[in-house]
């Protein structure tokens, strides 16, 4: 490659359907001209080393083995993709690098990756997550962990297959329907339509796919719309039996009462996520993420209306935008935003629980010294002992 080409186009496929998957490779292979595709097959991982394969439409054109870094075959795929893709670029007859992503690979830190690099010389050309649309109810609603099915990309892999498989749903920008036999169900497409529904999704044999492999994809705009903070979380939504309900409200949660409530919400629904805040906990902004029935809470930061007025200078443009566009005159950014996804979706019941956890009115009038006292239900999860 000289220096004035153009930098080689790299789309990362994503997706735990591997035989979708599969179908979305072999054929973008057949039809974009000069396309290879880098696949890293992590199944043997274990034994210490990772599989790499070269192929084109004709077959496979190389294949090598990169070994485990700190027994995580993840972070050698890490290491070994930008130069395989280096190298592409260098021999000047590839015109787009597909890399086929395993199984529980997900794709977002792949993404950055590639972007990392830009321009040595390479460019993101698109992110895709190729999925079957009749096993996708299977698959959000699947609380196994990773290592049980035999996924885990890593001994300390404790992921499961349902918040995976979410988060290979909810980041890329085109979802490619690659089901065995091409017909989906309304309902399927709906479920697949509304946790994300700012994605492209494009059939298979769409005339339009060769033309988004080259849209380009922007990595900091995606992340943003994932964190908790300012996620752009999907809009109520009510289709062929999937309905997403968004519940929203400025009290905090009462951590004994909602800690009660636990595993009943994380059951109403295959899919839920979102933002909240607990009183005894006033300046944490924590994170809900929920899929099959398994949830994960974390601490996201901090709220910005409990920081110093010098501290914001320090808070990205675009957290300080998010928060003054829904600022209340007491709780600052402080609320509750949570969404569920699900077939058969219970609003009334999902909605009526959660307006039980929050503060009452004479819960709110002791302040907050006397929300200090209340239970620290949550502990265990946000502060663990080691």
């Amino acid at each position: 490659m000289t220096a004035g080409d153009a930098p080689l186009p790299v789309v990362l496929v994503a997706g735990i359907h591997a035989e979708a998957r599969a179908r979305t490779v072999a054929h973008l292979l057949r039809v974009v001209p000069g396309s290879v595709v880098l696949h890293h097959d992590l199944r043997d991982a274990p034994s210490g080393a990772v599989v790499r394969e070269l192929r084109d439409a004709s077959g496979t054109l190389a294949t090598g083995e990169t070994p485990l870094v700190n027994d995580c075959a993840c972070c050698a795929l890490r290491e070994d993709l930008v130069p395989e893709l280096r190298r592409l670029a260098r021999d000047g007859s590839t015109r787009l690098a597909l890399v086929e992503l395993w199984d529980s690979v997900e794709p977002r830190a792949m993404a950055e990756v590639v972007v990392a690099h830009a321009g040595e010389p390479l460019r993101l050309g698109n992110v895709l997550t190729a999925v079957d649309p009749a096993l996708v109810l299977a698959c959000l609603g699947n609380g196994d962990e990773l290592a049980e099915a035999g996924l885990a990309a890593a001994p300390t892999d404790e992921r499961t297959v349902g918040d995976t498989f979410a988060r290979q749903l909810e980041y890329p920008g085109v979802l490619v329907l690659a089901g065995q036999d091409g017909e989906n169900a309304p309902d399927d497409l709906a479920l697949l339509a509304q946790p994300h529904p700012t994605a492209r999704r494009s059939p298979l044999g769409s005339p339009e796919l060769p033309g988004l492999l080259r849209a380009g994809f922007d990595t900091e705009a995606a992340a943003a719309a994932q964190h908790p903070a300012m996620a752009l979380l999907p809009q109520e939504a009510q289709e062929a039996g999937i309905g997403t309900l968004v519940w929203r409200h400025r009290r905090p949660f009462h951590p004994g009462r909602l800690f009660e409530a636990l595993e009943e919400l994380c059951c109403a629904a295959v899919r839920s996520r979102g933002r909240f805040w607990l009183a005894d906990r006033p300046d944490t902004l924590l994170h809900w993420d929920a899929a099959g029935g398994a949830l994960c809470v974390e601490t996201a930061g901090p709220w910005l209306r409990g920081l110093p007025d010098a501290a914001w200078e320090l808070v990205p443009p675009l957290r300080r935008a998010a928060a003054a566009l829904d600022w209340d005159p007491e709780h600052g950014d402080r609320e509750q935003y949570l969404v569920f996804t699900s077939p058969d979706l219970d609003r009334e019941g999902i909605a009526g629980l959660l307006a039980s956890c929050v503060l009452t009115d004479a819960e709110m009038a002791g302040g907050t010294e006397a929300w200090k006292e209340f239970p620290a239900s949550f502990d265990q999860f946000l502060d663990p002992v080691h």
